[in-house]
């Protein structure tokens, strides 16, 4: 029954859709998840310049305080004192006529000396708090500076490892696909530097009986057919269990359409094809076609054929 054979070949294309749709959605939460960790790592390392320049006014201050500190110790010692040895000899029970008869007689004292900062013990006692304050928090932000700089060093390290592990599987397949699409020769990745985080990939291809040494020498179908390697590569690094092809022997020759229908072959052992072609050589691979006619102007059929059963009835 052709009607329920539709039917069911409907109900495998919205399966075969839906299964589309959430690879790809596989695929853009991966590279959502990747952009996530690039954008921590600008705020980790924006994070880190902040630190650093907090860190770095922080010593400044320091440094600040440390001499006022200096300068004080430096106008006690020119009273011959410290300030230990001033809060011990202060009177226990002093009264206020005492102290203001002291006053006096030590204000009379310090007009012969000179001008004396009065305040000297105070600022020396804010000073040294102050100072005891800034080294706690220096101590936290270089603790902090030590733990930014390991997540950032880790991250780098995570991010290269992948990115390395990456690069080496879809350099092998591509290696291995490249000279069963062209019946020889030999391709392989390049990697443009040393830092696996800022480098570039150069493809190198060279098909049987050419010398070139770039993939931009190449021909256009010689261009296409590497492109389909390559591609093919990085789709064995995460196979699903479908993959759909949209126009991709548009630009082929004949000859090379053949060698494309070879790789797609051996790979449909393992994974389901599903492809759009107008390309009679490709047509003739497929197992099941199905095209869209218009028998009546502006009204459009589905048009199924099972292959296999179609020749069984051209034997019959």
């Amino acid at each position: 029954d052709w009607i329920a054979q539709r039917e069911r070949l409907l109900r495998q294309r919205l399966s075969a859709e839906k299964e589309l749709l959430h690879a790809r959605q596989q695929l853009t939460d991966l590279e959502t998840s990747l952009t996530q960790i690039e954008q921590r790592k600008r705020q980790i390392e924006q994070q880190l310049q902040n630190l650093r320049q907090l860190l770095e006014q922080q010593r400044l201050q320091a440094q600040t305080l440390q001499v006022q500190r200096e300068h004080q110790l430096d106008q006690l010692a020119t009273e011959e004192t410290t300030p230990d040895a001033v809060l011990q000899h202060l009177p226990a029970h002093a009264t206020l006529d005492v102290w203001q008869q002291d006053m006096l007689t030590l204000q009379q004292r310090i007009d012969k000396l000179g001008a004396i900062n009065l305040a000297a013990m105070s600022e020396y006692a804010s000073t040294q708090e102050r100072y005891e304050y800034m080294q706690t928090q220096y101590a936290d932000l270089q603790e902090a500076l030590t733990t930014l700089e390991t997540a950032i060093r880790k991250i780098d390290s995570e991010t290269k490892q992948r990115f390395q592990d990456t690069f080496d599987s879809v350099n092998k397949g591509f290696q291995t696909l490249f000279p069963k699409v062209f019946a020889g020769g030999q391709a392989y990745l390049s990697l443009t530097g040393d830092d696996l985080l800022e480098t570039g990939v150069t493809v190198m291809a060279r098909p049987p009986g050419k010398r070139n040494s770039s993939i931009h020498s190449l021909s256009g179908g010689e261009k296409a057919l590497t492109a389909i390697a390559l591609v093919f590569a990085i789709f064995e690094l995460n196979p699903a269990p479908f993959c759909m092809l949209d126009e991709v022997d548009a630009p082929l020759d004949d000859a090379n359409v053949g060698r494309f229908c070879r790789l797609v072959e051996e790979m449909a052992l393992r994974i389901q094809f599903i492809y759009i072609t107008h390309n009679k050589v490709a047509m003739e691979m497929a197992q099941q076609l199905m095209g869209v006619t218009m028998a009546e102007a502006g009204v459009s059929r589905l048009v199924s054929v099972d292959i296999e059963a179609a020749a069984a009835m051209a034997t019959a």
